[in-house]
């Protein structure tokens, strides 16, 4: 099933992407609408929210390479659009904010983009899009930097570092916030 999200969502954001130039509007409206119909489709929003998110996020990145997008702008409208899906079905934002930062990194890596602005935007993405309904922002900044180092590590090589190094000095990014949570990812 999570191929098919994958695949699907891709898809999805190559057409929708295609001849607009609002970028980032419609991603987040393609995501959001991915999440919305694949959730409400399963009916188990609590456990299958995660690996949705992640899915939807790697389908999305993926898709967005295809017709040469900015990572920036499809990270953060990723992003906005896994927090408004899963927020509009009642389910867990943080979790899916951890599972779409995985995915956005993964895909990142997978598609040959640059780990180190998919991270920092992902969790710039996250702390806006978790705000803007009501979440906690900086939890949800926790949970996003939880997604992109477990991806950095499951990459391997010097990712973990590329990661964590662009986090700590990314001005947009609450350092306080960013320390304390990394320290919390040490220790998984």
């Amino acid at each position: 099933m999570l191929k098919e999200i994958i695949n699907g969502t891709t898809d999805a954001v190559v057409a929708a992407v295609k001849g607009t130039d609002d970028i980032l509007g419609a991603v987040t409206d393609t995501v959001k609408n991915q999440v919305v119909n694949v959730l409400k489709g399963t009916g188990d929003v609590s456990n299958t929210g995660i690996d949705v998110a992640a899915s939807v996020a790697s389908g999305a990145v993926k898709g967005a390479s295809q017709v040469s997008a900015s990572l920036t702008d499809v990270v953060i409208g990723t992003m906005s659009g896994v927090v408004k899906g899963v927020n509009e079905v009642s389910g867990d934002v943080l979790s899916a904010v951890g599972g779409a930062a995985k995915g956005i990194v993964q895909a990142t890596a997978e598609t040959g983009g640059d780990i180190s602005v998919a991270a920092v935007s992902a969790v710039e993405g996250a702390i806006k899009s978790a705000g803007g309904v009501g979440a906690d922002s900086a939890e949800a900044a926790k949970a996003a930097v939880g997604g992109v180092m477990d991806a950095a590590t499951s990459i391997g090589g010097d990712a973990v570092q590329k990661v964590r190094d662009a986090l700590l000095s990314a001005a947009a990014l609450p350092r306080d916030v960013i320390e304390s949570a990394l320290k919390g990812s040490d220790k998984k």
